[in-house]
């Protein structure tokens, strides 16, 4: 635990903060690292992740010390039932009861194995087998054989061909014996380890609140973008919890990857003609903290944008969806060499497809503002009195497609490590946009929507209104007031960053692996976006530290993550799973990711396989308002899970990795997201008072961590999205309907009726497996484990099967998947059967038809597989 200083944001001894200028510009190249898979060996990645190096950066910087904390268990009270030390005593107590030993000590096995071989020995010699009367002597068979060979010159070894004999018998026996499962040295009884009740209730009794709140409080001290030194000083802090916790293989994963940040006067929005107008924005946010705290933040900019200096007539463009600008060409509007002025949100969600909207239509600039009918005073009390964005807020971003290439945009299909020498053109790129944009606040929009009065035609519509006050809305037009705009940045081909990465390793099967996700890079503080789900990582990663220093395991290992460059287009986990994309497919069981993890109280979830065992893990949380489980409100709310699209680190391990993927999040009203005015304040004032709904949080994900990873038999339900998936078929009929489409949907129909087949019969089999383990006792066979593993590995693969390896979606061949990925327009929808869908939306219906049986195939092939 990090000591509290009596000034929160003073800079602490062990962990310097770096200026802005440091962070940008000072960024270390190298660090106490792993050069991604070139330094580890297949064999070391399946046992757990990576192992740990130090070195010393180059320019003499040396990594910050971190001070290390007590052990927790330590500052417990012993007395007391009920006390935590007491639960963790109780817990050590029955391991030592239950005979269950530490992994790696010699000493427990080799009594184990010694008691086993006893066992063994008592055993053979207590057999008297039914045949043994009949079988002849070896005096017998030494005076019969040579008298039936006489004539031969052979003279065999009786002795030789007695030890072979007694070999094939002892062999035959001990064969035996493992079928008939009297040699129970495989089998086991299913609850000789912890009592999973137990071990759920220790679990969720050990979160603390408190915990989660200092763990925030110390992540948004300091700015921290992808690749800067700011990050990478948090880096070694995460590093540090997962040492003190006691996970394994703890160490930092790098990639060198194509960043941009901007520059000082780098940037600038002005009305320079005609002179009367003459004017120029503010561009930056004023300070979220007073001078005296120290606390530098970013510059307001685009991640990704394009370096440019251009001018031209101001165009409103209301949302910026491509709809928006057709409705400007059908009133006469022309944005040939505009500046397109659109607001967040709205009818096209993501920010780089307004760009990308802009550019089509023929604008050179794109200027996107936060507009206060959206997340802004219209809504309730802006920051600091309230939870919304402020007049003079401003939302970074990238503009990347990530819905065209995720991960480093300039090393798709490949990971980008130190010294790959292959990379894209940043010029020549689908990711990227063609033409500059810069974000403002509706403080600076104000002026330039002013500006358009009496220019182009004037709105009635209430729809293509925004909510910035004293502004009489017209859209402009060619003779608008003509708009400078320049954007000159820094730009890094390969800039290093840095994931976190530590394990507990599996006792039944290490080589498969449960991973739990979070990124760590942020815009500026980052409170809620991602600090919420950072402080709830490290807490749940402490307490599953205190689990493991109580001697318990898993089943399969789980591997803990800290992603880095998320917010630019998700790279840091994309280039993991692009590394290591073989061992993932293969052994990767699933995937579960937290990203803004609280910033209201709405519970969410995305991800439908995942179904059952999230709803068995809400029956055991309480909401923190209403003192009634999450199960029973979300009963009540009739919440269905949907499918995951983009947005967050889950992208590469299901459209590419084809890891079965869950997604959650607490949700409410809008906030200051990717401004400065997100940080600690606004979630200790607004976001999360108490930090009860951070608790509860990290209590659903420890629990469906544990479920993940220490239930015999993987949780996942098959019937679910069997429904799931024949609704995504419904769905995608009355989408090429609405179309006027020309798409025969026979095949995927039949298919998906075979999934729902398929997966009645396999899950049935979950029935007939816990039926036997009742009926013996709890004591599963040898042969009844080989089968659980087989059907826990084709339950897994099943994700990986519905992958189009060797092909992908046409002109975007990253993605795999063939039921998920993002929408080609909206980076954070979900496109159900995407193939198909992109071919529909281009009107072209024979690559649809295509489509539509390539994924029937896939599909049905996978529903196949399940049952062999």
């Amino acid at each position: 635990m990090v000591d509290e200083k009596p000034n929160k944001y003073e800079p602490q001894d062990f962990l310097p903060i770096p200026t802005y200028e440091e962070a940008t510009s000072s960024r270390p190249s190298s660090a106490q690292s792993h050069l991604g898979p070139e330094e580890i060996s297949h064999d070391a990645e399946r046992q757990g992740l990576l192992s740990r190096n130090t070195t010393t950066q180059r320019d003499g910087y040396q990594p910050p010390t971190v001070q290390s904390a007590r052990s927790s268990l330590d500052f417990l009270p012993s007395s007391g039932e009920s006390s935590r030390r007491s639960s963790a005593e109780a817990l050590q107590r029955e391991i030592q009861q239950m005979d269950v030993e530490e992994p790696g000590d010699p000493n427990s096995r080799a009594a184990r194995l010694s008691k086993r071989i006893t066992s063994l020995t008592h055993s053979l010699s207590s057999i008297n087998l039914p045949f043994r009367q009949w079988l002849p002597s070896g005096q017998y068979i030494r005076a019969r054989i040579p008298s039936s060979l006489q004539g031969l010159r052979f003279n065999p070894n009786w002795i030789i061909v007695g030890r072979i004999f007694a070999i094939f018998l002892v062999a035959f026996i001990i064969w035996l014996f493992f079928i008939s499962d009297l040699f129970a040295v495989g089998s086991r009884r299913m609850n000789n380890r912890f009592n999973p009740n137990e071990v759920r209730a220790f679990t969720q009794a050990r979160i603390d609140a408190e915990n989660i709140r200092q763990n925030l409080q110390h992540a948004t001290q300091y700015d921290h973008m992808a690749g800067t030194q700011g990050n990478y000083y948090l880096a070694k802090w995460v590093e540090a919890k997962y040492i003190e916790a006691g996970l394994e293989h703890v160490g930092l994963e790098r990639f060198d990857v194509y960043l941009n940040y901007p520059k000082k006067g780098g940037r600038k929005v002005a009305i320079i003609d005609p002179p009367k107008l003459a004017w120029e924005a503010k561009i930056e946010e004023e300070l979220a903290y007073p001078p005296e705290f120290k606390a530098q933040q970013t510059m307001a900019f685009h991640g990704h944008s394009k370096t440019g200096n251009v001018t031209g007539p101001l165009i409103y463009a209301n949302y910026g969806s491509r709809q928006d600008f057709q409705d400007l060409r059908d009133k006469g509007i022309d944005l040939t060499g505009s500046i397109a002025l659109v607001r967040y949100y709205g009818s096209q969600p993501d920010r780089s497809l307004k760009i990308k909207a802009a550019e089509q239509a023929g604008a050179v600039g794109c200027i996107i503002y936060s507009d206060p009918a959206e997340d802004g005073f219209l809504k309730g009390e802006p920051y600091p009195k309230g939870r919304y964005m402020p007049e003079d807020g401003v939302q970074r971003g990238a503009v990347s497609m990530n819905s065209w290439v995720v991960g480093d945009v300039l090393s798709p299909g490949f990971a980008s490590l130190p010294g790959e020498r292959r990379r894209e053109s940043k010029d020549i790129n689908p990711a990227l946009p063609k033409i500059p944009s810069i974000p403002l606040a509706w403080r600076d929009a104000q002026k330039l929507l002013q500006g358009l009065k009496g220019h182009g035609k004037k709105l009635e519509d209430p729809k293509a209104k925004g909510g910035v006050p004293d502004v009489e809305w017209w859209t402009g037009d060619s003779g608008s007031p003509t708009v400078h705009l320049m954007n000159d940045q820094i730009e890094k081909e390969r800039e290093p960053i840095y994931n976190v990465l530590g394990a507990i390793t599996g006792l039944e099967q290490p080589e498969k692996s449960i991973v739990v996700g979070n990124h760590r890079d942020a815009w500026c503080f980052g409170g809620a976006d991602p600090g919420s789900g950072t402080a709830i990582l490290l807490e749940v990663v402490r307490v599953f530290g205190d689990l493991k220093k109580a001697g318990w395991r898993p089943l399969r290992t789980i591997e803990f993550a800290s992603w880095d460059g998320e917010e630019y287009n998700m790279i840091g986990s994309a280039e993991h799973v692009e590394a290591r994309i073989e061992d993932l497919r293969r052994d990767a069981f699933a995937y579960l990711n937290v990203d803004v993890a609280v910033t209201g109280t709405e519970f969410k979830a995305q991800g439908p396989i995942f179904e059952t065992a999230l709803r068995r893990v809400l029956e055991r949380v309480i909401d923190p308002n209403s003192n009634r489980t999450l199960h029973e409100i979300w009963e009540e709310n009739k919440t269905m899970m949907d499918g995951l699209g983009s947005g967050s680190d889950f992208v590469a391990f299901l459209d590419l990795a084809g890891t079965s993927s869950i997604d959650m999040s607490f949700e409410g009203q809008p906030f200051p997201y990717h401004s400065c005015y997100d940080n600690f304040e606004w979630m200790n004032k607004f976001g999360d008072p108490g930090f009860q709904y951070h608790k509860a949080m990290a209590q659903i994900w420890a629990l469906l961590i544990l479920d993940m990873a220490d239930r015999p038999l993987l949780p996942f339900d098959f019937n679910v999205y069997a429904r799931e998936v024949t609704k995504y078929v419904d769905d995608l009929e009355k989408y090429i309907n609405s179309k006027a489409g020309k798409v025969n949907l026979i095949t995927l129909k039949e298919a998906a009726q075979k999934f729902v087949f398929n997966a009645k019969i396999f899950q049935d089999w979950d029935v007939a497996w816990e039926n036997m383990l009742y009926v013996s006792g709890g004591y599963e066979s040898n042969a009844m484990a080989i089968k659980r593993m087989s059907h826990n590995t084709r339950m897994a693969n099943f994700e990986t099967n519905l992958l189009d390896i060797g092909g992908g979606l046409p002109g975007r061949e990253q993605f795999k998947h063939v039921i998920f990925a993002p929408e080609l327009w909206n980076n954070y929808g979900t496109a159900y059967f995407p193939g198909v869908r992109d071919a529909v939306d281009e009107e072209d219906w024979a690559l649809a038809q295509k489509q539509v049986e390539k994924a029937a195939r896939i599909l049905d092939h996978a529903a196949k597989k399940l049952n062999n």
